[in-house]
């Protein structure tokens, strides 16, 4: 069979309204020692919502009791007997099986105000590095502004000397 599958627990379908976990276990005590018979509720109408499952202690009863009872009648219904499956877990990363759909709402709008916050404090630190960086630009402008000034001295400019001295030889020429 399929991993996962639950050799000792079956699954019964096809329940008449009528049928309670009381009357669910005495169709199937004939099979062996049971340990637990659920029928799920449907939360709206109280009532099982057609379906039950059987946990038999041995895998031996359980075998028996789906050979018998798949496609048996039970108060004017055919029932569908198999090995139930693990029980699905729903509710996203919390895996609650009990909890409404609306359950995990709290940390869908932690995590947006989160990312919100993040966004927030990423485009602070971009206005910051932009500003820093204006502020930079503006600091090596103004002192290549200032080595402008200070060029129009002869004196350290070695290409300015040579143009001044070559200048001085032709007028005095």
């Amino acid at each position: 069979m399929n991993e996962g599958v639950q050799k000792n627990t079956l699954y019964v379908g096809g329940l008449a309204e009528e049928v309670n976990e009381g009357i669910l276990h005495a169709a199937f005590i004939p099979f062996g020692d049971i340990k637990d018979v659920k029928t799920p509720l449907d939360q709206a109408t109280q009532k099982h919502r057609s379906f039950g499952f059987v946990t038999f202690l041995e895998r031996e009863d359980a075998a028996a009791a789906m050979d018998n009872m798949d496609g048996a009648e039970l108060y004017g219904r055919v029932l569908t007997v198999n090995y139930a499956l693990p029980e699905r877990i729903k509710g996203g990363e919390q895996g609650w099986a009990a909890q409404p759909i609306w359950a995990d709402a709290d940390t869908w709008f932690e995590r947006q105000q989160q990312e919100q916050e993040m966004q927030r404090l990423q485009a602070e630190q971009r206005a910051a590095m932009q500003e820093a960086e204006e502020l930079h630009r503006k600091k090596v402008a103004e002192e290549r502004d200032g080595e402008k000034d200070e060029d129009g001295d002869i004196k350290d400019d070695p290409m300015a000397k040579a143009e001044a001295e070559v200048l001085m030889q032709n007028a005095g020429a």
